[in-house]
């Protein structure tokens, strides 16, 4: 919230507060904050759920908000709109939706299904006589023209200031709109996403989606930005500001995948802001079998190279430090003391560079970092860069850096998602990401972009003095 009404925050996973109380080190990417004697003190006020309504305060806590320290926590229903303010868009091929009610219009955009879209059983009748609680829209393509362009005509029968774009095969819970609002307290939000889980059903795939889709991306709250630990959202469901949409163009009808991506990046480039809301859970239908599951991530692939071309950099299959990357190259050569060797020094250059932080502190961030960039680049070379590794498996050495490629990611994943199935899944993800990976190539190749494959090397961490 950008006015002088309070608001509350939640404190990311990433907070920390050490020292002497005025660096605060948190955010994603990680970023550093050097806190002036009142800044601390408002910091204080804001960890103890108290933070002062003024538009100063408000002005200095947005510096953690745009860097993902801090979460804002609107109160549901205490906002600027209602569910009166809210026109849903259900883009549709070759299924019968039942749209959503508790909103005044619903607008369902036939995508040139083979046979015409015929409304589930239950929902309220459109035309005279349907009653005042839903006014129904429905528009048939005469050509298929792909969910973004479904979307964009949609969009144009909209009227309400804001537009919820809902797919077809969402559930949505009872609620699930009010905590979306309310994030439109603050002007600068044109985007919110609630949490996208996959729906419970019959048979091994969707037991696997519910454990690893990927659209779930958490149960912490995040700005969204590429690069970051939320970098984009999917539009299985989102809310947005209507006259935003609209004056960025709406959706890439070029783009038949990643489209939902592109949107959000753009909106993002304009100067707005995008949420993702946790605390609302929609319910995804799984994939009905493998052969599926593995065609739709390849065309997540596929849609790589054109997103790395409108949006240079932010594909990027990790992120890191080039010290860290040297220490992980180091290791894969079996040099072990020359890796140890690179990561004393930075451990020691960055306690000497965070002098306001405990020694102990310092050299812990160092070495978290470089336990991240492991990490980063296993699932890099299991996702992105395994045809490249793939002569690597004909040396000793390499099949151990190989298989700790692949098994470390699943390890990392089950402990924060706590699986109770750490490596079962285990050929089921290869799989995946291999299907995946072969999208991306199959995208770069035809697009003649190669910044999906690219790494960004940066320094770290980010310094902020306020």
């Amino acid at each position: 919230m950008t006015g002088p009404a309070a608001t509350r925050y939640r404190l990311d996973s990433t907070w920390q507060r050490p020292g002497d109380g005025r660096t605060v080190i948190g955010g994603s990417p990680l970023r550093l904050f050097r806190l002036s004697p009142g800044g601390a003190h408002v910091i204080a006020q804001v960890e103890a759920g108290d933070p002062p309504a003024t538009a100063a305060v408000t002005q200095l806590l947005d510096r953690f908000v745009d860097a993902g320290a801090l979460h804002p926590a609107p109160v549901a229903g205490r906002g600027l709109f209602t569910a009166d303010d809210v026109t849903v868009v259900m883009p549709c091929y070759a299924a019968n939706p039942l749209p959503p009610t508790g909103v005044p219009v619903v607008v369902v955009v036939d995508d040139a299904s083979p046979r015409p879209v015929t409304l589930r059983p239950g929902t309220p009748p459109s035309g005279p006589g349907a009653g005042p609680e839903l006014r129904l829209v429905t528009i048939r393509h005469d050509a298929n023209r792909g969910p973004g362009a479904a979307r964009n005509t949609g969009l144009a029968e909209v009227a309400t200031p804001l537009v919820a774009f809902v797919d077809t095969d969402v559930t949505l819970p009872d609620g699930w709109l009010e905590p979306l609002l309310a994030h439109f307290a603050d002007p600068r939000v044109a985007l919110v996403a609630p949490r996208v889980a996959s729906a419970p059903g019959p048979g091994p795939t969707a037991g696997y989606e519910e454990r690893h889709s990927p659209l779930d991306l958490g149960d912490e709250p995040a700005r969204v930005q590429p690069g970051t630990r939320v970098s984009y959202v999917p539009s299985a469901v989102v809310l947005c500001r209507a006259d935003v949409v609209r004056a960025l163009g709406g959706f890439d009808e070029d783009l038949r995948f990643g489209e939902d991506v592109d949107l959000v990046w753009r909106l993002l480039a304009a100067g707005h802001r995008a949420r993702y809301e946790p605390a609302v859970v929609v319910l995804h239908a799984p994939r009905p079998d493998w052969p599926s599951l593995w065609r739709q991530r390849r065309n997540y692939g596929r849609s790589a190279a054109p997103l790395a071309q409108r949006h240079p950099g932010a594909l990027a299959p990790v992120r890191m430090s080039g010290w860290s990357l040297a220490v992980w190259l180091l290791v894969a050569a079996r040099r072990p003391l020359a890796a140890a060797a690179v990561a004393a020094g930075t451990s020691a250059a960055l306690v000497r560079t965070l002098r306001s932080l405990p020694p102990s502190t310092a050299a812990h961030l160092a070495a978290m970092g470089h336990l991240a960039a492991g990490r980063q680049l296993a699932e890099g070379l299991r996702r992105v860069w395994w045809p490249l590794a793939l002569p690597a498996l004909f040396t000793r050495n390499g099949r151990r850096v190989v298989a700790a490629a692949v098994t470390v990611p699943s390890l990392v994943e089950a402990a924060r998602r706590r699986s109770p199935r750490p490596l079962a899944d285990l050929p089921a993800q290869v799989a995946e990401e291999v299907a995946y990976g072969v999208g991306v190539w199959e995208g770069v190749a035809a697009a003649h972009c190669a910044g999906p494959l690219l790494p960004a090397l940066s320094g770290w961490p980010r310094r902020d003095d306020r």
